[in-house]
């Protein structure tokens, strides 16, 4: 389901004015603890209907200390943690941790990074946001979805600023279903080209075939929303899944999409590809993003 940005940017504007009294303490010592084996960063397709409304009102409710330094944010004490990979201590692959580190590149904002196993995850992370990352903790508080800290950054952090207001929503209508539609494709337990397969492989398609269409449309800059010419949240976004569908297309799925056939798409991943905040936070390689769809 497609998140309400104005939605998630007013609760993040009043999560960070008026954080809810939390009696959990952060310890940041690592743990043990069975339920530490709480899984993040996985992708399963939801049959849910409900809003991502639960996930901001766990934020709003649990774990946040009432701020000291004044209402608004400042820059450092950032720690920012995010799936390992196979070896449980180097980055790994999620593209929802990847997205995160884009922004706070974008907006050259020191941050620690701790890639975190469910050995090693802080007792706090598994006890006050059920062990969800990525998770960026910002001193006192604590934000566990993607969107609502990439909002948190671009609202707090202007500079440069990754939203466009009102131009977002034609360019979010255009990717919207893509990611489920690459998740399922690629987690397909059966043979690639069994008659299952193929028709995941369809719905993918199709939404290539939207992106197609509208970076085919009348613009000056590479990027997605409005002319194309800023680069914003929605890029971040999409740059770290479409990595995930080069690689996994031609590691896992046999190359069964031919990316030539969309052009204007393959461009645009080419210009993703060579911005400098993905650049600079790629460091993981096509081994570990076989490694993190395949292991689950």
């Amino acid at each position: 389901m497609k998140l309400d940005r104005n939605f998630i940017r007013t609760t993040v504007l009043g999560l960070a004015l008026f954080p809810t009294q939390s009696s959990h303490a952060f310890n940041t010592s690592p743990t043990t603890n069975p339920r530490s084996t709480v899984s993040s960063c996985s992708w399963t397709p939801s049959t849910s209907t409900t809003s991502s409304s639960s996930e901001l009102n766990m934020i709003r409710n649990r774990g946040l200390e009432r701020r000291e330094e004044g209402a608004t944010p400042l820059p450092g004490g950032m720690t920012l943690y995010i799936k390992p990979a196979a070896d449980g201590t180097s980055i790994g692959d999620c593209p929802f941790g990847h997205f995160v580190r884009m922004v706070l590149t974008e907006k050259g904002l020191d941050y620690d990074l701790i890639p975190s196993s469910p050995e090693n995850k802080p007792q706090w992370l598994i006890d006050d946001y059920g062990g969800k990352m990525p998770a960026l903790r910002h001193r006192k508080e604590c934000y566990v979805d993607s969107e609502v800290i990439a909002q948190y950054l671009d609202f707090f952090f202007k500079e440069p600023e990754l939203s466009v207001g009102g131009e977002m929503e034609l360019a979010s209508v255009a990717v919207d279903g893509f990611f489920p539609a690459l998740a399922k494709f690629i987690k397909h337990g059966g043979e690639n080209g069994d008659e299952e397969d193929l028709m995941k492989q369809a719905v993918l398609e199709e939404r290539l075939v939207a992106l197609e269409e509208h970076l085919g449309k009348e613009r000056t800059g590479p990027y997605l929303v409005g002319s194309g010419e800023q680069f914003t949240l929605l890029d971040c976004s999409m740059a770290p899944k479409m990595y995930v569908m080069e690689v996994c297309l031609r590691e896992i799925k046999g190359n069964a999409i031919d990316l030539g056939k969309y052009p204007k798409v393959r461009k645009y991943m080419d210009d993703l590809f060579v911005r400098p905040s993905f650049q600079s936070t790629v460091e993981y390689g096509p081994e570990t993003v076989v490694w993190g769809w395949t292991s689950h």
